[in-house]
């Protein structure tokens, strides 16, 4: 009677910290997780997303596979996918795969964008040794 039938998708917002609420300790969650209220330290952990309003006021860290942002957050993001929402201000540190940000926005944050990892920044790489590099002389048009 009490079970439920099914595991709730993913992007399904289960959690929800109201605008008169506050919370201080480390959540997690398999579905997301929305914030309109005050989170004051410790984590959050969501494998789908999670949202702040624009009432929110969070102090924490967050892992997610998504996070958007409208309020005001202070702390360091783990994240696929950032999203800085118009009006947000946000503090720390975000290591993201990807970052979307509006006009608007106050960040005064490190940003780190992971992606392919590079030997050494600015080098291409080195081709093997005997391997034949291709010349494509330029052909004139008329």
């Amino acid at each position: 009677m009490f079970g439920r039938p099914q595991r709730p998708e993913a992007d399904a917002i289960e959690v929800i910290i109201g605008p008169r609420a506050s919370f201080s300790g480390d959540l997690r969650s398999d579905t997301s997780i929305r914030i309109d209220g005050m989170v004051d330290g410790g984590r959050v952990e969501s494998a789908a997303n999670v949202v702040l309003t624009e009432t929110a006021h969070v102090e924490c860290d967050i892992r997610a596979k998504t996070v958007s942002i409208r309020g005001i957050f202070r702390g360091a993001i783990h994240a696929d996918r950032v999203e800085l929402l118009r009006g947000c201000q946000v503090y720390g540190a975000l290591h993201v795969n990807s970052f979307y940000m509006d006009d608007g926005v106050l960040l005064r944050a490190e940003v780190s964008i992971q992606g392919i990892a590079v030997e050494e920044p600015g080098k291409l790489p080195r081709p093997k040794p005997n391997a034949s590099i291709p010349v494509i002389s330029p052909t004139r048009q008329s």
